[in-house]
């Protein structure tokens, strides 16, 4: 993913020295929106454009060297925007919800959470996501389209979850922790939630 910046003026900041963008010579760790790993690595090659990618559980921003440190601030958050609304693109089908669903409980729970259907809605603004365990079927909420895939992820294994312990008592608690980015996607979406000031399914034992 790449994008061309406006140039900015002459003057504001020295020029860094170049690197290397491949090996990132130059790159310096930062840290992102839910505590993920950013790595920002700046190149004398790049004169306008920024780009971005995943590797493993970093994110690599490409800007060029003669950026100043505020650019750099700002492009970085821009570009782990526009990651995570392409990654959530890709589920945004009904159907590939379900069959997403699915490959989470045979990941998590052995298969044992069964949704029949999930699909997206627009009348749930106070949660993120429902269910009905008699009919095996599970709501999410539109407002989680565009965020990252591993929150998505953590609100439909929290939704299958709850086909197999209806409340949130400590055996509902102990299936949720095995998926192991509960506590970042909790974090993200508690961090949506003070910005919006709305209410929330719970997140954490005893809510």
């Amino acid at each position: 993913m790449s994008v061309d910046p406006s140039p900015r003026a002459a003057g504001e900041s020295p020029p860094r020295s170049a690197g290397s963008e491949e090996r990132g010579v130059t790159g310096r760790p930062q840290r992102g929106p839910a505590t993920s790993a950013v790595e920002v690595r700046r190149s004398a090659r790049r004169n306008r454009t920024v780009s971005a990618y995943r590797e493993g559980d970093r994110t690599i921003v490409l800007i060029p060297a003669r950026m100043s440190e505020a650019e750099e601030r700002r492009w970085v958050t821009v570009m782990l925007d526009k990651l995570a609304a392409q990654e959530s693109r890709r589920i945004l089908d009904d159907g590939d919800l379900t069959d997403r669903a699915k490959r989470l409980s045979a990941q998590y729970f052995d298969g044992r959470a069964r949704p029949a259907s999930v699909r997206w809605v627009t009348n749930q603004n106070t949660r993120w996501g429902s269910c009905t365990p008699a009919e095996g079927s599970i709501r999410l909420s539109h407002r989680l389209q565009g965020m990252p895939e591993y929150v998505v992820d953590y609100v439909l294994v929290h939704e299958l979850a709850h086909l197999l312990v209806p409340g949130h008592g400590p055996r509902f608690w102990e299936l949720l922790d095995a998926y192991p980015r509960t506590e970042r996607a909790r974090g993200y979406l508690e961090g949506v939630v003070a910005a919006e000031r709305l209410p929330h399914l719970p997140t954490a034992p005893g809510e």
